[in-house]
């Protein structure tokens, strides 16, 4: 059996080395390193493209294996052409994901962000931290996969009342409204939609201009680039959104959150959405168990991914 290769933070590299005595498992920081070309499996996170130049460098490359949910920063026509089977876990992290947004949510409401801003500041902000009740609070979710159901999950008890933006695909049974409906009977706003063309940058313009008359709250549980970010700071700037947050944060979105000098109800994080203990150690043992059927016998356990 060729190697395993483990980019750092994905799994418990030391764990599938236990698990798997008699299989190679290299372990590095991201893909800009050397790469060991005897890889048949790669283990990956959030935040590391794979595309025709990793492939290249990768040429025994059999099996992709995500460790969490999105997969939008990989090349999947890329790993079909070639004959790379992608597996993924999109479930594992979802409840903590909603415990986020449901975390984002009330912050935003009491707009305990503004306040912590303004002290950074050395302003104090008693006055302008008037907050609302989230019961009263009517919340839409754009995205009924795992991560949006989770956000649901997380809300209702606490929210006025949910419903999902109305779409095909969506699972049966949920409380479903016209997207334009959605705008403008929800003060609350939770993005999780996956990453495509057709949503890249949906949250725009046109998205703030329906729903400024309720200066709703805006939370980003999905991936960052559905969201024109610059629209969405402009907005909460000059009141059009009462809160934005986003947690779906990477190193190269920086540049768009630095600067402010203006107390904001702004609360942004690291990724760390599903960044918990209980989940990381479902998404070890899961990787683990994947990997010893993967290196069984070299035949493929799962067609599609999801076990």
């Amino acid at each position: 059996m060729s190697a395993v290769l483990v980019l750092r933070g994905a799994a418990d590299a030391s764990a599938i080395r236990r698990a798997l005595p008699d299989v190679l498992v290299h372990e590095l920081p991201n893909l800009d390193s050397p790469m060991p070309t005897d890889t048949a499996v790669l283990v990956l996170r959030s935040g590391i493209r794979v595309g025709e130049r990793e492939l290249d460098a990768l040429p025994h490359l059999r099996h992709v294996v995500r460790a969490g949910s999105g997969i939008d920063h990989i090349n999947v026509n890329a790993l079909r052409h070639r004959g790379i089977t992608l597996h993924r876990n999109a479930e594992a992290g979802a409840g903590a994901v909603g415990e986020w947004v449901l975390a984002a949510a009330l912050a935003l409401a009491r707009r305990i962000p503004l306040g912590h801003h303004g002290l950074l500041l050395g302003q104090h902000e008693k006055q302008a931290c008037m907050g609302a009740s989230l019961g009263t609070l009517a919340a839409g979710i754009w995205g009924a996969g795992p991560v949006g159901l989770a956000a649901d999950w997380a809300l209702a008890p606490y929210v006025g009342r949910t419903a999902f933006a109305a779409w095909p695909s969506n699972p049966p049974g949920l409380r479903e409204l016209t997207p334009t409906a959605l705008m403008e009977q929800s003060q609350v706003h939770v993005i999780a939609l996956p990453l495509r063309p057709t949503t890249e940058q949906l949250i725009g313009e046109d998205f703030l201009a329906h729903v400024s008359p309720q200066r709703p709250l805006l939370i980003c549980a999905g991936r960052l680039e559905t969201l024109d970010v610059a629209a969405c700071l402009r907005a909460l700037a000059d009141g059009r959104l009462s809160g934005l947050a986003l947690d779906p944060v990477e190193r190269e979105h920086l540049p768009l959150l630095t600067g402010s000098t203006t107390p904001l109800n702004l609360l942004a994080s690291p990724h760390i959405g599903a960044q918990r203990s209980d989940v990381r150690g479902a998404l070890d043992r899961w990787a683990v168990d994947l990997l010893k059927e993967i290196t069984a016998d070299d035949k493929i356990p799962i067609e599609g991914g999801h076990r």
